[in-house]
């Protein structure tokens, strides 16, 4: 059983001395007790805090500033997994110590890493095995600042830390540090005058982000450099059409890195925005073919699209199901004949189970691990063609330009078709078209500015309605299936035809809208721009 928190925290170097009695002196730390939103700082006394930290030997957690640590002492003893967020936080996953664990031994190499935590992190390490790196044993005195009611605002750690290298190195090393966490629910303005308050007293924030990282560092630098990013050393020059690729690549790569636990943990939005990031990096390889060699990323976008497609069971079925519940719900009552709601909810969880599991699966398997190998080969050993080290503008709007032709390719034909099964496969081919140029254009922006940047916003536009057309298509078929089902069992079908007739004027409205977004995102200026 794991469960996660928001940590929101800064750091501070001391000076590291024998003597740091100056650092619980209370003529300093009650300074803290004026800054607004604090009426008192509480000593809690000291705790000993010992953990172990666990990595591959190349570093690959660390090297995505992810830790994985078994800790003793202190209030929250047990597993902790720490993920990047944006600003000061990190998410914190937390599994409790087993009995067993409790009772083991200080020999690091008897703990066994919980298979939950193992799953959330084989994203970074793709399956590599996990062993003991460095262990940190700190001093903590606590502080907390409280408000006027007693309550706790922020946590104020003063550690003594002592670092040992579990590699062959075996390297020490000690410092003293300040920690500031913030407490759920309050005010992150609070740091700033915290931070004002210790940068008076000489403290300032500390250059590695976390323990390890400074562990890492003084203790095995070498083997530190092994886990770091080596991508960009590469025969690119500043503003060349490869370095702005590899640049939107990793990019990608690291989105769909992150997003792995949170996929596994069924988070909101997860799959979603997981699938994006596979779509985003195939069209990317697609459309870059001019700068990466096709013969090394087109297995890549193959595997791309296979995890796509696993990944898509469970978002398709959670966009159609939002869709048809909003339809139930927005009728009157009146006219919701029979178990409309029962029998469609009785289909979601059969469905969502079965493409939830799928999804798991996929993620499991060994495809997905070497996918993930191949990614990662991909920024460190880039097959770069001759117009990588090109300057990015004229390659990339040739790119953008390419895509934007076979858009117009899909569109003029389907606009020619009456309407029916063919014209809606046909606008469902054109929206996939429209996201290839929207996506090349993402690529290029930087080098192409605001005409790729007015572009993406025409041909969105025109992606917007197709799509709406194409989940139109994709619930009236579902509607069908739950009509011939009721029918069979003698429900009424008034509601399923009331819902399947919505939806097929909903299709009808948005074909007579596809012409003008087409017209918008066709203007031959937008083109030009591109090519100046």
């Amino acid at each position: 059983m794991v469960q996660s928190m928001r940590e929101t925290e800064r750091k501070y170097a001391v000076p590291s001395s024998s003597d740091t009695s100056w650092l619980s002196d209370a003529s300093w730390l009650s300074r803290l007790a004026r800054v607004e939103g604090v009426t008192a700082v509480v000593d809690r006394g000291a705790e000993e805090l010992d953990a172990v930290y666990y990595d591959t030997a190349d570093l690959r957690l660390s090297g995505t500033s992810a830790t994985l640590r078994r800790r003793t002492g202190g209030s929250d003893a047990g597993w902790h997994l720490k993920l990047p967020l944006p600003g000061d936080s990190r998410e914190e996953i937390q599994s409790a110590l087993t009995d067993a664990d409790a009772d083991a031994a200080a020999d690091t190499d008897t703990y066994a890493v919980p298979d939950a935590m193992l799953d959330l992190t084989v994203s970074r390490t793709r399956g590599v095995r996990l062993t003991p790196v460095v262990r940190i044993r700190s001093t903590r005195e606590v502080r907390h600042l409280v408000d006027a009611e007693g309550t706790l605002r922020a946590a104020l750690n003063i550690d003594m830390v002592r670092a040992e290298s579990l590699r062959a190195e075996g390297r020490r090393t000690a410092w003293n540090e300040v920690e500031v966490e913030l407490a759920e629910g309050a005010d992150p303005a609070l740091l700033d005058a915290v931070d004002r308050k210790l940068r008076k007293k000489g403290i300032a924030r500390a250059q590695s982000p976390s323990k390890l990282a400074r562990a890492l560092d003084e203790t095995a630098p070498a083997a530190r450099a092994v886990g770091a990013d080596q991508s960009g050393d590469l025969d690119l020059n500043p503003g060349s059409a490869g370095e702005q690729v590899l640049a939107y690549v990793r990019e990608q790569i690291r989105i769909l890195t992150a997003l792995d636990p949170a996929v596994r943990r069924d988070r909101p939005d997860s799959v979603h925005k997981m699938r994006v990031a596979c779509r985003r990096l195939r069209s990317c390889l697609r459309t870059y073919r001019s700068v990466l060699d096709r013969d090394v990323t087109d297995p890549i976008r193959a595997e791309l699209k296979w995890l796509a497609g696993e990944l898509g069971a469970e978002r398709d079925q959670e966009v159609l199901m939002e869709r048809l519940t909003h339809r139930i719900h927005v009728l009157p009552d009146e006219l919701v004949l029979g178990p409309v709601v029962a029998r469609l909810q009785t289909w979601n969880v059969a469905r969502g189970t079965e493409s939830r599991q799928r999804t798991l699966d996929a993620l499991g398997s060994r495809r997905y691990l070497t996918l993930l190998d191949s990614l990662a080969t991909l920024v460190e050993q880039p097959p770069l063609r001759a117009k990588a080290r090109k300057k990015a503008g004229k390659v990339m709007a040739r790119a953008v330009l390419k895509e934007y032709d076979r858009l117009a390719g899909r569109m003029a034909p389907a606009l020619d078709l009456s309407p029916g099964p063919k014209r809606d496969v046909a606008l469902h081919e054109a929206r996939k078209a429209a996201k290839k140029v929207r996506y090349a254009g993402e690529v290029a922006r930087p080098a192409l500015g605001k005409p790729a940047k007015r572009l993406g916003k025409r041909v969105k536009a025109v992606q917007k309605v197709l799509g709406d057309h194409q989940d139109s298509v994709v619930a009236r078929g579902t509607i069908r299936d739950q009509a011939v089902t009721a029918q069979a069992v003698g429900e009424a079908g008034f509601t399923w035809g009331l819902l399947y007739g919505t939806e097929q004027a909903v299709a009808h409205a948005r074909e007579r809208e596809v012409p003008a977004a087409w017209e918008s995102a066709s203007a031959p200026a937008l083109r030009k721009r591109l090519r100046q």
